[in-house]
């Protein structure tokens, strides 16, 4: 999350005119995050969460207010879609598509325990296996075809051992594909700061915005190579084995996701290496934003390499 697109009092002023939401109080800018611009909205009525898309297109959108609301109605903890007057769940906002969401109670943290990365390891599996009802499908648009692209467009700016550990990496994911394994609806971006926790306990999944479909495995990895990442970029064994007890206590893993776990784990780094390089590289203009340090998922990706 971050802020990119300004918005005026009198923009929501406007806005919530197309929502049963009460009158506007006040809108305060989310830092964290990098692709889009979000607000807590805070009006008569209650609290909310305002985002404007600056990259999904309006015929996109649909995709993920449905998907949300299916979540939600099978007992994932998420934002639900605020609906307007007309019923729709997307709007318009500075010539930009936009939503409004719930605004679920708790707080990400920085520092999780064994016991809430078993519980967000239980819901990630428990949203697995609801995303198997919901109809539509999306083509993740953040794997292999899309880090090979990305990778020639950021070697000119590469050292020379960096450029060489990123192609040798695509190489081997290239003749390691996950195209065998379960799949379905995977989130593709649960890191600390997309969970919500009230004690030990989740209680919400925010910021679907990269949902797709995926393999679940890779799904896990990506969320392990955060929730049990020390500050040496480093796993913690306690705190992945918490996380995985916790998913498999809900949907255990075949054996072959098994065997590609490891695989699932480095292509993991290798897509969060690759869109925090695009960052900085290819910096966008904002007024609140966020860059990470791609240099996080380079070194977690040489842990696992050995």
């Amino acid at each position: 999350m971050s802020v990119y697109t300004s918005v005026s009092d009198n923009e929501m002023h406007h806005l919530l005119t197309e929502y049963s939401l009460g009158d506007f109080h006040s809108l305060q800018g989310i830092a964290q995050g990098i692709t889009n611009s979000n607000y807590f909205l805070h009006t008569s009525t209650g609290s909310y969460v305002l985002t404007v898309f600056e990259t999904l297109q309006a015929e996109e959108l649909p995709f993920f207010m449905d998907l949300t609301q299916h979540l939600s109605n099978n007992g994932v903890a998420c934002p639900a879609p605020i609906a307007k007057k007309d019923g729709s769940l997307t709007a318009t906002l500075a010539n930009k598509p936009a939503c409004i969401v719930s605004k679920l109670s708790g707080h990400d943290t920085s520092f999780p325990t064994a016991m809430q990365c078993h519980h967000t390891g239980a819901m990630l599996a428990k949203m697995h296996l609801a995303g198997t009802h919901f109809p539509q499908k999306m083509t993740n648009p953040r794997h292999s075809e899309w880090w090979t692209s990305s990778c020639e467009k950021l070697l000119p700016f590469l050292e020379k051992d960096e450029a060489d550990l990123l192609q040798s990496e695509i190489a081997y994911l290239a003749q390691n594909p996950d195209t065998h394994l379960p799949s379905g609806i995977i989130h593709a971006d649960l890191f600390k700061d997309n969970v919500l926790l009230n004690g030990e306990q989740v209680s919400g999944f925010i910021d679907f915005y990269y949902a797709c479909n995926g393999s679940f495995v890779y799904d896990l990895a990506i969320a392990i190579n955060d929730w049990a990442r020390d500050a040496n970029n480093h796993i913690v064994p306690e705190l992945r084995d918490a996380f995985m007890r916790g998913y498999q206590s809900v949907r255990p893993l075949t054996r072959e996701e098994q065997a590609y776990l490891k695989t699932a784990f480095r292509a993991g780094c290798v897509r969060f290496w690759v869109s925090r390089l695009l960052d900085f590289h290819f910096p966008a203009a904002g007024e609140m934003t966020f860059i990470k340090d791609p240099n996080v998922f380079r070194n977690l990706l040489l842990y696992y390499r050995g």
